[in-house]
């Protein structure tokens, strides 16, 4: 089991910038993966970015030049530098961390409780 613990959210006003964090504790095995996702209600949950263990990272469009994923693999945590902040970018925001294909497991994603991002206008 994994379990995530977010933080970092909070209201700022348009132009404003945010720092939100996400670490993983658990029986984490190997990460493939972590990022971020939102969600608001009524659309699906939707991609913010995501940093592979790799170390390739990609983007929303809508975040690109605003947005900066980072991860700290020895701590196991992923940080996500919000700038220029758009009250579009309101929305509840999800950590997410997947899993490595195991013998008895195929990629397995977990889910953080969500932090809530408030832009004003």
């Amino acid at each position: 089991q994994v379990q995530l613990l977010e933080s970092g959210g909070g209201l700022v006003q348009a132009g404003g910038s945010l720092r939100l964090s996400c670490v993983a504790s658990g029986r984490i095995g190997r990460i493939d993966a972590m990022g971020w996702y939102r969600q608001v209600p009524g659309k699906e949950r939707e991609l913010v970015a995501r940093v592979f263990t790799i170390g390739t990272t990609n983007y929303a469009d809508s975040v690109k030049g605003r947005f900066t994923i980072s991860r700290d693999n020895a701590k196991n945590t992923v940080y996500l530098q919000m700038t220029s902040l758009k009250p579009e970018d309101t929305a509840v925001y999800y950590c997410n961390v997947r899993l490595s294909p195991t013998i008895a497991f195929t990629f397995r994603d977990y889910w953080g409780q969500g932090t809530l991002v408030t832009v004003s206008s």
